[in-house]
Order: C-alpha cells, then sequence, then structure tokens
C-alpha cells in the first residue's frame, strides 16, 4: 500500500559483506573508481496498478517511482536528517503554522518543462480534491489551511493547528507536472499513471504490461547523474520462478523467501555469483477482520480468531525463524511499540470458550459452529503471488477446522486482490505494512479513514482517535509516547488485525555490483555501479564468455 506503504528503526544487518576478487594493484585502483555504464535487472513480484505517484498505494509503485519522481526535501539514507532536493532552503514559524520553502530554480521535468510552484499548487490541490483516489494521503494534509505561492520560486503552507511532522510532509509532497493536465481530464486515470514524468535521475522508457517495467538514466538530471544506464523491473509473481531465473542470471537483485535464504542459496556457485543481504526496515505483517462483517464484529470473536493463530509456529515453519512475532501496531524496535504488551499465545481452548460466550457452537452436529442458523463459514483473501500468505492461509485453515469454523481461501491476481480490500469487499486477508522513519498511525486506524482510506477493516473507537488527534498535535517525543502506548494497548485489546510478525529482508544482488549498503530504511540501489570489466549489458559492456 503506501508509505505506510504496501507492502517496507534498528541498525541494519550486512550477513555477507561484498567479497571482491584477488586483483593485482592496477585492476584493483581501476575498478575503486566508479564509472558508467551497465544495467540493473532486478525483481518485482507484483505489478503496479498505477505509477501516479499520489493515487498509487502499493510497495511496488513506491519503489519505481523512488527513481522517477522528487520532491521538495528527501531523507538523508544514512543519518535519515531531511535534506534538500527540489527545494534550496526552508523555514518554520515559531509557532510551527508556517512552513516556507525556496525552490531550486534549474530543475525540469523529464519532458524539458520548468519545475515552478505552480506543480506543488497542483499537486497539493490534487491531494485535497475528494475525487482524487487519494485518502490514503490527504490525512496528512487535513490541517493545512491554505497553501500559497508569492512566486514561481516560493511556496507557503498555512497550517490550522500544529503537527509534529508538518515539515516531512510539506517537503515530501508527492510532486506531478502541472503542464501535463487539463481542467477536464479525469486524474485517476490520466495517462501520466502508465506514462510518467518525473524530475529524477530516471526516466520512464516502457511498460511492458505483465513483463517489466524499464528507467533509462536522465542524462540531463540536474543533480549527480546515476552511474547505471538502464533499471529494468521484470514482474515475476512466483518466487521459485524467480529464483530459478535469479541463478540462471536473468535477474541481478531479488528478494529471497526464509526458505530460499535458509537451503536453497547455500551453493559455493551461488555465494560467488551473489551476495546476500539481511537487514531490518519498519514493516509488520498481518492478518484483517473486517469488522463490518456480523462474524467479526464481536471482540470476543477476533481476540478467538487471534488464539487460533500458532504464530511460533508459523514463524519457525514458514520463516525459519527469521522474525518477531508482534502485538501491535508500531514497529518492533521503535520506543513508540510498547514491549510490555504480550501477543496472545496459540490457546484452542480459550478461543472455544471465548467464542461459546459470543454464541457461537454446533448445535446441528454438523462440524461447523452456528448461531442464530447461520453457519460460522467466511472467505479469506490472499494474493496468488504470495507464498508466505498461501502458507499463512493453508495452517490458518486447518487451525480453525478443528474448532468447528470453516475458512474458504480465495486466492486472487494482485490488482483483483487489492481493489476488493480497498472496496471493503472481503471478510478477512492477510497483508502488510511497510511503515514511516517516524509513527503517525492516523492514516491506517483513525475512524475518518474507515469509509475511504487505509483503515479497510473499519476499526472504529473514539478513545483511540482522541489519542491520535493529540499525538499529532505533541511535538514532545516522550509525551507522544506515553500516548501511543495507550493507543497500542486499545488496538492489542480490540484485535481488528491478528498482527503476526516483523521480520528481515532477505535480498540476493549480483556481486559485480559496487556500493552496496544496507542503509537504515533499505538499499539504494540508485547508488550501485560496476565496473567497466564486469558489465554485461550496454554499449560500454565487455561481451560475456
Amino acid at each position: 500500500m503506501i508509505r505506510p506503504g504496501f507492502f517496507h528503526l534498528i541498525v541494519p544487518i550486512l550477513l555477507c559483506g561484498l567479497c571482491t576478487p584477488v586483483l593485482g594493484v592496477s585492476a584493483a585502483e581501476t575498478r575503486a573508481v566508479p564509472v558508467d555504464g551497465d544495467w540493473l535487472i532486478a525483481h518485482m513480484g507484483a505489478e503496479p496498478a498505477t505509477l501516479n505517484p499520489i493515487t498509487a498505494t502499493d510497495a511496488s509503485a513506491s519503489t519505481i517511482n523512488n527513481y522517477l519522481y522528487e520532491s521538495l526535501l528527501k531523507r538523508d539514507e544514512a543519518t535519515l536528517e531531511l535534506i534538500p532536493q527540489l527545494a534550496e532552503s526552508w523555514e518554520i514559524s515559531e509557532d510551527r503554522l508556517v512552513y516556507t520553502f525556496r525552490l531550486k530554480r534549474n530543475i525540469r521535468w523529464h519532458d524539458g518543462h520548468p519545475f515552478t510552484a505552480r506543480d506543488v499548487l497542483f499537486s497539493f490541490q490534487r491531494i485535497r480534491d475528494p475525487k482524487a483516489d487519494a485518502a490514503h494521503l490527504r490525512n496528512y494534509y487535513q490541517d493545512i489551511e491554505e497553501l500559497e505561492a508569492p512566486d514561481d520560486y516560493t511556496v507557503r503552507y498555512r497550517y490550522r493547528v500544529p503537527y509534529f511532522r508538518a515539515l516531512e510532509f510539506c517537503g515530501g509532497i508527492p510532486l506531478l507536472p502541472a503542464h501535463r493536465f487539463a481542467e477536464t481530464d479525469d486524474f485517476n486515470r490520466h495517462p501520466i499513471g502508465r506514462n510518467p514524468i518525473g524530475t529524477g535521475p530516471f526516466r520512464f522508457l516502457h511498460w511492458d504490461t505483465g513483463r517489466e517495467i524499464v528507467l533509462i538514466r536522465n542524462e540531463d538530471y540536474w543533480g549527480e547523474k546515476p552511474h547505471l544506464d538502464r533499471v529494468v523491473f521484470k514482474v515475476i509473481t512466483n518466487p521459485t520462478v524467480t529464483l530459478q531465473v535469479l541463478k540462471k542470471g536473468g535477474l541481478d537483485y531479488a528478494g529471497l523467501r526464509p526458505i530460499q535464504w535458509v537451503k536453497q542459496t547455500r551453493s559455493k556457485r551461488f555465494e560467488e555469483q551473489f551476495q546476500k543481504i539481511s537487514y531490518y526496515s519498519p514493516s509488520y505483517s498481518y492478518i484483517g477482520w473486517n469488522l463490518r462483517k456480523p462474524l467479526f464484529s464481536d471482540v470476543r470473536v477476533r481476540k478467538a480468531m487471534t488464539l487460533l493463530v500458532d504464530r511460533e509456529t508459523l514463524l519457525k515453519k514458514i520463516l525459519f525463524g527469521l522474525g518477531t512475532v508482534i502485538s501491535g501496531p508500531f514497529y518492533l524496535n521503535s520506543p513508540d511499540y510498547d514491549a510490555g504488551i504480550r501477543p496472545y499465545p496459540y490457546d484452542p481452548r480459550e478461543a472455544v470458550a471465548l467464542l461459546r460466550s459470543a454464541g457461537w457452537q454446533d448445535r446441528d452436529g454438523d462440524g461447523i459452529l452456528d448461531r442464530e442458523g447461520l453457519p460460522f463459514v467466511f472467505e479469506f483473501l490472499i494474493s496468488s503471488g504470495s507464498k508466505f500468505a498461501e502458507q499463512v492461509a493453508t495452517i490458518l485453515q486447518e487451525n480453525l477446522k478443528q474448532v468447528g469454523i470453516k475458512m474458504e481461501i480465495r486466492r486472487l491476481e494482485w490488482a483483483v486482490f487489492i481493489q476488493r480490500i480497498q472496496g471493503r469487499n472481503f471478510d478477512a486477508c492477510t497483508l502488510g505494512w511497510s511503515l514511516s522513519w517516524e509513527s503517525d498511525p492516523y492514516q491506517i486506524w483513525h475512524s475518518s479513514q474507515a469509509e475511504k482510506g487505509s483503515n479497510t477493516v473499519g476499526f472504529v473507537n473514539p478513545e483511540a482517535d482522541r489519542l491520535m488527534e493529540e499525538a499529532r498535535r505533541e511535538f514532545d517525543p516522550v509525551k507522544r509516547r506515553r500516548l501511543y502506548h495507550r493507543f497500542h494497548a486499545i488496538v492489542h485489546e480490540e484485535q481488528p488485525y491478528t498482527f503476526l510478525f516483523t521480520t528481515q529482508a532477505l535480498v540476493a544482488v549480483s556481486r559485480r555490483f559496487q556500493n552496496v549498503k544496507a542503509y537504515p530504511m533499505g538499499l539504494a540501489p540508485r547508488r550501485w555501479w560496476v565496473p567497466r570489466d564486469l558489465q554485461r549489458y550496454g554499449h560500454a559492456a565487455v561481451s560475456m564468455p
């Protein structure tokens, strides 16, 4: 989804460093100097629905758009500090209600048109437009009274109330080229969603549906140009096929499943070709129960469902222990996460007692619980490209069957799957959130986001709303943390999600790439380069045997 996006702080763990062959002095010195050329062939497990940065909600789109689009500020990969990007400077008023940005003057969109304050105004207006499919973003800008542009290179945000993440969202606003849109255009279906135009270091080349999305280096880029000529995202939805293609050299960069990490990539040949990197980034997986459905409107039933999920066994069997069971909506290693709240255990006996107290028992002897003549039968949606979801669903289905609950597994292609979730047309599902550096649960959990927003399970709790609203106005992290701990406790008690795991990201990268580092929020392939004698693609590549 979005940032929090669909599926992304702790010090990253580099399990296998970059192993460089023993070389003569001259060759080693040559390889130490970055050079241009070569392509990066990267795996993409799900095709994005759109590349419009304002309406896109999935991680695939976010990954690609990071190469194409920029904003006024960005977070430094290493320090995580906000630093200038398309803005040259900014000012914040003493009352934290006014944010003024001065824009750089030498920026051009990929079509050559100048970037100006008009583009910031247009993008802000589209985010605020109720007709735009941007509810996931709109909540972050709802307290802005006005955005004005005194001139072509100045923008000024005025807030009604202070917001502790205002600088990040004012500076990090997704930006689109205003000149490419006419007043009569349907913004949600505008061609830019398939043919993006940004200001970033790479430009869009083509999108072959179901196969690949290709970006090329922006030779007119205003900043430091990347070394890679091209980045190719290969769409492969089957993880087994992905590993086969990786081993044959058809991919340079791909995520690995835990079983692949532990058992299927241990050969000497694989280790010679690829470096395996493991790191943590803020994210978690979950099972979501649709509270609008009569089956899951009762908190006793939701607690029972969690008690019937054997998370420790799932962690060992599916993830080979490469993760941690969690209890709430914040990143496990963040101070906002209340470590004193322990995850509910696997306890079928207590689950049955809760279900019975909620009126569910097998009255007709058919082996399925019922209440008021209705059997306990529901549909569990999963994305057909997710092996993890498939395994979770299969094990959960058997656990539920043992206590008289029938769960039907429905596998859908990603585009259809996410459409069902966003349309609130589901009973239960499993998904994951990739979180931002700083916590603000409003997007996912506030009641205002339940009808059209990221609160797809329909969680509504007045005290939780109040806590989230207060936290947005609290600049003292210690006081904000107390609010979040109470909020964590409420969500734990209500169980709108069965929180699953925070896991390590497991990736393999071809050893020909240099400057491969794990930063606090992940990898930065835009900074990679390939020594000339190891290049495989493009005009500068050396022919391979």
